[in-house]
């Protein structure tokens, strides 16, 4: 076998070292987090088995026989109930992430579903949960597609591990660990590691309790002091062990892992991926239609303090950002200027945020992330001093490279981090106009309301507005026919009908154009707004906050917006915008 390849099929003569199963099409791309651990558990030596959604079944573990050390388990990119349903919770008609040419994809809840097959075949195989899905659901948290509260996804996978976060430095720790005897209790100690007790004298003696599950599915009030403890002491600085008792067992969540250092990303960015479909799936026809998105994009960077209400990023990443160097970054983009498909074209350089890269707090990387403010809202933070310099020489630079026309950013940017920077603010935007917008640029506004955008944690409506007044300014100074394409969210907490009139309003009578990207909030596992949304209050402030929570109401704040452009939508007509 080829170094650069893994075992996407099972030979009962060579067992696997770990078996990977992913609820996606397997694509050997960064931009997939099940590559990245492949990559990685490759890169120290391991034979890396593969399970695609399509292909986990009995048979297919029985041919591989039983791994080695373990089996590793993720939904893939997403929780598989957001991959597998609208905000509207009907079945989504595409997907992106599975091959195009199966008509099986991955189950709902996909982790609990492979660890209880893995569970039949093998009954003593470590089975290691990762991913967004696993890290997100790791304690007791409300599922809005049961509209209930579920037991930790530990124990309803009966699972051995989550590696929460992402796991790079934690897999590097563990890994060989499985080897011996007492892994359970050599692994049972590492950062970044989520596990259960079944004894309760076990319980960690210099850990946080947060409210039990029998506490958090009962009263709303213990739900929202678990995720504000939660929120809280997950840090991996100044946070502490936290755990939550379930009946006579309990889930433990050990100290995060530390952040990547530039150093350890740029040899995670540097391994040899192929940024194809394999040639297992290729030769039986399959198509992956995601991967055309995304081939010649670029990571630059992880983390992101934006603390948006809504977003996981913060928690499964971490809210401190971390880059690689430009010259690994370089590096990739040699490779992929050599691709034979490549017209000369970096489809995006960025990360959650993409103008995060090249600063930091230098407070909040020796002393953890603030416990009494945040990062940006409701306005960046003196502490931050955000300079987009490096950012800046980092895209010079990549078009120097022989065979690259153009480098975009297409991950989108924060608007308040432009106008914050006095320094080289004004240079980035007439960067971004010249040669990095590729005749549209994503900002995501979310809403207009005043009380919206503070439950969002966004920033207010007015630096939106300066941000459009300034690009616009640039766009006509170069001469150039490009455009803002705001993203907007609708049935967000704290939005009802007055708020849904004020975007409207603002949509029909100022925006100038129809936007196209509107989205409809779904409550997601482990996001504050989620909390929110179920508890009716904040956990900080304990504020009553209203979440208009009937799926025909929501879809009408959506439908309000989308048919103004028809004419079908009357000024102040909320119950008559859309058919049901």
């Amino acid at each position: 076998m080829d170094k650069t390849e893994f075992v996407y099929e099972g030979n009962s003569s060579k067992a696997v070292d770990v078996l990977l199963l992913t609820g996606d099409a397997f694509v050997d791309h960064p931009a997939y987090g099940v590559a990245i651990v492949a990559r990685h558990l490759q890169a120290m030596g391991f034979r890396v088995g593969i399970l695609s959604h399509t292909h986990i079944s009995a048979p297919s573990l029985h041919a591989f026989g039983k791994p080695r050390l373990f089996v590793g388990i993720t939904s893939g990119n997403l929780d598989s109930m957001v991959s597998n349903y609208t905000a509207s919770q009907k079945k989504r008609r595409t997907d992106d992430l599975s091959f195009s040419d199966s008509g099986e994809k991955r189950p709902d809840r996909a982790v609990i579903v492979y660890a209880n097959l893995v569970k039949r075949v093998w009954k003593d195989v470590p089975i290691v949960l990762g991913g967004i899905e696993a890290s997100l659901r790791r304690f007791g948290h409300y599922d809005w597609w049961q509209d209930k509260v579920r037991h930790s996804i530990l124990l309803d996978s009966k699972a051995d591990f989550i590696f929460y976060g992402m796991a790079e430095r934690t897999l590097t720790e563990a890994a060989g660990l499985f080897a011996f005897p007492d892994w359970r209790e050599r692994v049972s100690r590492l950062r970044g590691v989520a596990y259960t007790l079944t004894n309760r004298q076990e319980l960690p003696s210099e850990g946080i309790r947060i409210p039990s599950f029998e506490e958090v599915s009962s009263s709303k009030e213990a739900y929202s002091e678990a995720f504000r403890l939660f929120y809280q002491e997950t840090d991996p600085i100044r946070g502490k062990v936290i755990y939550q008792t379930d009946g006579t067992r309990a889930v433990v969540q050990n100290l995060p892992s530390f952040p990547l250092e530039t150093a350890e990303l740029d040899r995670i960015y540097g391994y040899p991926y192929t940024r194809e479909l394999p040639e297992f799936y290729r030769t039986q026809g399959l198509r992956v239609k995601g991967v055309e998105t995304v081939r010649f994009s670029i990571t630059g960077h992880r983390g992101c303090y934006g603390s948006c209400a809504f977003c996981a990023i913060g928690v499964h990443q971490g809210r401190t950002v971390t880059w690689r160097s430009e010259t690994s970054i370089m590096n990739e983009t040699k490779i992929i200027a050599s691709h034979k498909e490549f017209k000369g074209y970096i489809s995006d350089v960025g990360g959650p945020t993409a103008n995060m890269y090249g600063y930091e707090c230098e407070k909040k990387i020796a002393e953890g992330a603030c416990k009494d403010r945040l990062c940006l809202h409701p306005e960046p933070c003196p502490s931050l001093n955000p300079n987009h310099e490096t950012y800046l020489r980092l895209l010079n630079r990549l078009k120097t490279i022989p065979g690259v026309k153009r480098v975009f950013i297409s991950s989108g940017i924060r608007p308040d981090l432009v106008l914050a920077d006095s320094r080289n603010g004004d240079r980035f935007l007439n960067a971004l106009v010249e040669s990095n917008v590729s005749g549209q640029l994503k900002i995501a506004p979310e809403h207009v309301s005043a009380g919206v955008l503070r439950e969002m944690r966004k920033y207010p409506h007015t630096v939106f507005k300066e941000f459009t007044r300034r690009y616009a300014l640039e766009a006509k100074a170069q001469r150039k026919d490009i455009y803002l394409v705001p993203y907007l969210l609708v049935a967000h907490p704290g939005e009802g009908v007055e708020e849904n009139e004020e975007l409207r309003s603002f949509v029909q009578t100022e925006l100038g154009f129809h936007p196209e990207q509107i989205q409809i909030f779904t409550p997601t596992p482990s996001t504050l707004a989620t909390t929110v949304y179920h508890t009716g209050f904040d956990p900080w402030t304990k504020e009553p906050v209203f979440s208009e929570k009937s799926l025909t109401n929501r879809n009408r704040m959506k439908k309000r917006i989308l048919t103004i452009r028809e004419g079908k939508a009357k000024h102040g007509d909320y119950e008559g915008a859309c058919e049901e």
